[in-house]
């Protein structure tokens, strides 16, 4: 069977909404001028987010957005998509090879994986320190694909995002997307097919994809 990659935030976690409030905050605070801030950098690493909308902004300012966002990931909570742990728990009982590839950084998902009991669940991890270019290229999928030795058409990548989805797409995997985040038809016709999350996902699913 395929091996299985997993985003976090929005496939795993449902914390999506909680980073709307607070990155629509943070857009007002720091005057972007772009409605719906959170829209425009879902799926993204931070180092991206500051690049693409603050790099004119002086040092000290970039350095106070970004102990601003570490320490809001060292407090928030992490509900779960539901069925998640339940699916991952599932594809490993079965055999299935399983990977983490996410734009968050170590700092936010030691807590988080210690937090929801995943210390020793995956099978490799790629997080954002172990990136130079963040999704929507495809080199997160493609580095864990290396890790477990896969070639990327044997893989199977679920995601939420429209970077995500791009980024799994771009490494040449088949994508199942999470309706998550964005509703069916806004990425129906950028995956291979949508599910709303993994509550009634049996592994007869996942072998047909």
């Amino acid at each position: 069977m395929k091996t299985a990659f997993f985003d976090f935030d929005g496939v795993i976690v449902d914390t999506e909404p909680i980073y709307d409030l607070y990155w629509n905050e943070m857009g007002e605070r720091y005057h972007t001028g772009i409605p719906n801030f959170a829209a425009h950098i879902k799926g993204t690493t931070l180092p991206s987010i500051i690049k693409n909308f603050f790099s004119d902004r002086p040092k000290a300012e970039q350095e106070e957005i970004i102990r601003n966002a570490t320490e809001f990931e060292q407090q928030m909570p992490f509900p779960t998509v539901p069925g998640a742990l339940e699916f991952i728990q599932l594809l490993k009982e079965n055999g299935v090879k399983i990977g983490l590839v996410t734009s968050s950084d170590n700092a936010k998902l030691n807590r988080a994986l210690r937090l929801l009991n995943l210390e020793k669940t995956f099978d490799t991890i790629v997080s954002a320190d172990r990136i130079t270019q963040g999704k929507p290229d495809p080199m997160c999928y493609l580095l864990a694909a290396k890790d477990l030795q896969k070639a990327p058409e044997d893989c199977l990548v679920f995601e939420d995002s429209f970077a995500g989805i791009q980024s799994g797409n771009n490494a040449g995997m088949r994508v199942i997307g999470l309706s998550t985040t964005n509703p069916q038809e806004a990425i129906q016709d950028k995956v291979y097919q949508v599910i709303p999350n993994f509550e009634k996902v049996t592994i007869e699913d996942y072998k047909q994809w």
